[in-house]
């Protein structure tokens, strides 16, 4: 591992303590609402969609890590405050398309994603009761990351500097409890983004101006698939109307 990597690794374990911090101070203060929460990890695979490399949406082929916190205020609705780290890469040389085949151009960047939002389950999705608990369900919000600005040279990326941005997260997945307080999950998640550089094909910076390429009308994607695992704690809600 050299220098750099070490370096990056060092930021993102940083970064994610923070959050950690974060969601341990959101749990004390609701704490007192009664209500149950979710608190666990989600791992898997990464990939985006934009103007270079293979055109298919969901393919993971770089890493994901993350943290996620849920707050269950009913049997059909929680909010959800997550925080994911995950590297984006892509290569024309695996795509499909003729034009690009030939291109040749790949880049590399790095997403740290923190999310908040609304989750709902489309049935009754009760911690209270015993048993299995068994739900499809949809997330939405929004999202803030932060990513590097990148320009294409020689066919591969550069990076111009670190910038952030917001997207709108559209989760679907599938969960249920499997012990008493673990629930297992597993989800694929889009980001539409705000930008068209995840990949250096339209650089912000006007030195680069001759470099952009591709559509400059449409902009980027990033997608999280993989497992979320949840453990569940405070005390047992009673879904009433107040």
């Amino acid at each position: 591992m050299d220098k750099k990597s070490i370096l990056l690794y060092l930021q993102t374990i940083l970064k994610m303590r923070y959050f950690f911090l974060y969601i341990l101070l959101v749990v004390n203060v609701f704490s007192a609402k009664s209500q149950i929460h979710e608190l666990g990890l989600f791992a898997g695979g990464a990939n985006y969609i934009g103007d270079i490399g293979p055109t298919d949406y969901i393919k993971p082929n770089e890493p994901a890590i993350g943290f996620i916190y849920k707050w269950n205020r009913s049997t059909r609705h929680a909010w959800r405050f997550s925080y994911t780290f995950g590297k984006l890469s892509s290569r024309d040389i695996d795509s499909d398309v003729p034009s690009r085949n030939l291109r040749g151009f790949s880049f590399e960047n790095t997403i740290h994603d923190f999310s908040a939002g609304l989750e709902f389950n489309f049935f009754e999705y009760n911690l209270h009761e015993s048993g299995t608990q068994f739900t499809p369900y949809v997330y939405t919000g929004v999202s803030y990351f932060i990513y590097n600005e990148l320009y294409i040279i020689n066919k591969e990326s550069e990076i111009d500097y670190r910038h952030s941005n917001f997207a709108i997260p559209m989760i679907v997945g599938l969960k249920s409890r499997i012990v008493n307080n673990l629930i297992l999950g597993a989800e694929i998640g889009v980001r539409w983004t705000l930008t068209d550089n995840l990949d250096g094909s339209n650089p912000k910076n006007d030195d680069f101006e001759s470099l952009r390429f591709g559509n400059l009308n449409s902009n980027d994607w990033y997608v999280f698939t993989g497992l979320t695992l949840t453990y569940t704690f405070g005390q047992n809600p009673c879904f009433c109307a107040e």
